[in-house]
Parts: C-alpha cells; structure tokens; sequence
C-alpha cells in the first residue's frame, strides 16, 4: 500500500532555508548582471523568481504549496517575461514535488509534462513548418520532464534502500527470536536431561537413606545393602552426569558417543532391582541398532519410569520393548502403591512425565500414560524407520 509521506506534517529546515536564499540570491544575481534588461518588466521579474524561490524552499516540507506557489509564479513570469531564473527555479520545485510528495502527484506531473511537451512540439512544428521549431518541445522537457523523471528515480532507489533497510532489521529480529527460541530450547533439554540424570539416582539415594536411617543396628546386613545401593546410584548418577556434560561439550551432537540406550536396561534393571523393585522385562521383535535420540530417549524413559515404580509403586513392575518394523513401543506398567513415603503430588513429581512426553513429542512418537486397574502404565511408541534413513543419508554424505 503506497503512502503519501509528504502528507506528514514537517517543519522548515535550515536545508530549506539555505535552498530559497540561493534561489533568490541567484535570481537577483542574474538581474544585476543584467539578464532581464531587455525586458520590459524586469522588476517584476525579479518579484516573480523571488516568489518561485520561496516556493522552492517550501516544496521539501509542503509539496503541493510549493508547487502550487512555484506554478503560479512562473504562469506570470511566463506571460511577462520569461526570465531564466524563475524557469530554473521552477525546474527544481518540479524535482523536489517529484521527490517529496505523494506518489501520485509525480505521476500527474510525469503525464502533464509529457502532454504539454508533445503538444507544444507538435503546435510548433504545425505553425512554423520546420523540423528547427521542435526545439522548443525538447527545451520544454528539459524544464518540464526531465526533472520529475530524476526525482522519480531517485525516489525509487530512496524507497528501494528504506526497504531494504527495513528487510534487514526484519531478519535481525527474526533471528535475534530464533536465537532466543534456540537458547529456551537448548535449557528445556538441559533441564531434562539433568532431570533424568540427577533426580532419578538422587531420588533413589532418599529412599535408601531413609530406610537406612530407620534401621537399628541389630540389622547390619540390611544397612550394609542399603548403603551399597546408595553408593552404586551415586556413582552410576556421577557417571551419567559427566557423560551429558561431555556431551553438551561436543561441537558435533548428531552422534554423540557414549550414549546410553536400550543395550543399557539390563544394567538399568540390576540397579532398581537392588533399590528393591523386581522387574519383568520382555522383549519382543528382533534388537536392532536404533538411530542415536532414538536408541537415548528410550533409554531415559526406561529410566524414569523405573524410578517412578521405586518411589511410588509396590515393589514391581514389568517392563516390555516391543522392536516393530517402523517403531519401538516401549511399556512400563507397575501395581500402584507407596513404599517410600514421598507422596506422588510432591513439587516436581510431574516433572518426570512432562519430560517423557517432551522427548517422544520430539522424535515424532506418542506418549500415554495413567493408571489402569490398580496399575499404573506408562506407553511410549518412538518413529525408528524414518530416522534410520535420516542417518543411513548422513553417513552416505
């Protein structure tokens, strides 16, 4: 949509000042040296192009004042005259109007100039019968066309770098955006990933040392298997921990090595069943190598719904991968209960499902879970077949 900023209000500058005083000052510089003295009214000549300076000065900030103002002058200098400074002053009124005013007023002048042009042309030419009188036609456009088409292009480059300059500030800020998109992103996985790593083993660690604190010591060999669980979670946590630091300092996290993934459940299994959750792990399908977010967030899913079964399920839980042709569905399912005396609704409790369905969300699986006939069941399906390729297509290149 084309807007008419000449319309906008503006105040005289000292740009337009300096423009009316070289304009009267160059007109009374012509009279002096005697331009106008064979003409007859050369003193109102010198009114006139003193008019069409004033008019100049004006046409920046209030276009069609100035060019109402500049026209009228030189109609009358025209009539009485002409003189050469009034017709040059109208020259740049012309250029500034084209320049500064609304769009469509260039356009006017742009057509009445090359009508009059044509038409003086051809009038002379008709009465004087030569090819010599045309030259009053190009003089005319000289004065009449040329400059609105200078001021014309020179718009058209002003706007085109207005626009360009605003594209440009567009795409800093949609970048500036993507960044910050980026960054909130990157601290969501982050925060997941610390989650998983540091709240499950932790989470572990309370159950045990609060059991190990309610023994008495007559019962040695149940603190000493307390206190070994608690050392294996701290040390498997460590480990975790310094794994997804490393990994978070890789330049290159496309295949980030090291990482954990369905061929660790069993180690996973060993160590909640040490926390005293028994675990039925089923298999069914073919293992295969599963693309590397896929292979780790099945990995972490495993992982925290284990954990969930240790803190608020009754002792066991049974646990199934199922490898499908274009998918792994992965379900834990666990009796619903309380044996370490942390109630499900404690401050981040959810946190745990939230990240769950973040990172299924993420690979473009589903996630599903709640409780189901005294039992609570976490349904997991993660898109392998896809992916698969995705990587296959990453080592060909």
């Amino acid at each position: 949509m084309e807007q008419d900023d000449a319309m906008t209000p503006m105040r005289l500058s000292r740009r337009d000042v300096l423009v009316a005083a070289a304009c009267i000052g160059g007109a009374a510089l012509l009279t002096v040296l005697g331009a106008n003295e064979k003409e007859p009214h050369s003193g109102w000549l010198l009114v006139t192009a003193t008019i069409a300076g004033i008019a100049a000065g004006l046409t920046r900030t209030m276009p069609i004042v100035g060019l109402s103002l500049g026209a009228a002058a030189t109609a009358v200098d025209v009539a009485i005259g002409p003189s050469l400074a009034t017709v040059v002053i109208f020259s740049q009124i012309l250029h500034d109007a084209a320049v500064h005013g609304p769009r469509r007023l260039s356009r006017v002048l742009l057509w009445i100039g090359g009508l009059l042009t044509v038409g003086v042309m051809i009038g002379s030419m008709l009465t004087y019968q030569k090819a010599g009188a045309a030259v009053t036609g190009v003089l005319l456009a000289i004065v009449l066309v040329l400059p609105v088409w200078s001021g014309l292009t020179l718009r058209e480059h002003r706007d085109q770098s207005e626009a360009e300059r605003r594209n440009a500030e567009q795409v800093a800020r949609l970048a500036e955006l993507d960044n910050r998109q980026a960054v909130a992103a990157e601290r969501t996985r982050m925060a997941r990933e610390l989650h998983d790593v540091v709240a499950n083993h932790l989470g572990i660690i309370a159950i045990h040392s609060t059991g190990a604190l309610s023994l008495g010591e007559d019962r040695p060999v149940q603190m000493l298997q307390a206190l070994s669980v608690i050392r294996e979670s701290a040390v498997r946590g460590l480990a975790e921990l310094r794994e997804s630091i490393h990994l978070l300092r890789m330049n290159d996290t496309s295949a980030p090595m090291g990482a954990l993934g369905l061929d660790d459940v069993p180690g996973l299994v060993r160590q909640v069943e040490q926390a005293g959750l028994a675990v039925r792990m089923h298999t069914v399908g073919t293992p295969r190598p599963l693309p590397v977010a896929v292979d780790m967030a099945a990995y972490r899913i495993a992982q925290e719904s284990l954990t969930n079964a240790v803190k608020h399920g009754r002792g066991e839980a049974d646990m199934t991968v199922d490898y499908q042709p274009d998918q792994v569905v992965l379900t834990v399912v666990n009796p619903i209960g309380t044996t370490s005396g942390i109630p499900a609704e404690a401050a981040g409790a959810k946190a745990g499902l939230i990240g769950m369905r973040e990172r299924a969300s993420l690979l473009g699986g589903s996630f599903t879970a709640g409780a189901a006939e005294h039992a609570f069941q976490v349904r997991v399906s993660l898109p392998v077949e896809r992916r698969v390729s995705d990587d296959e297509g990453a080592g060909r290149r």
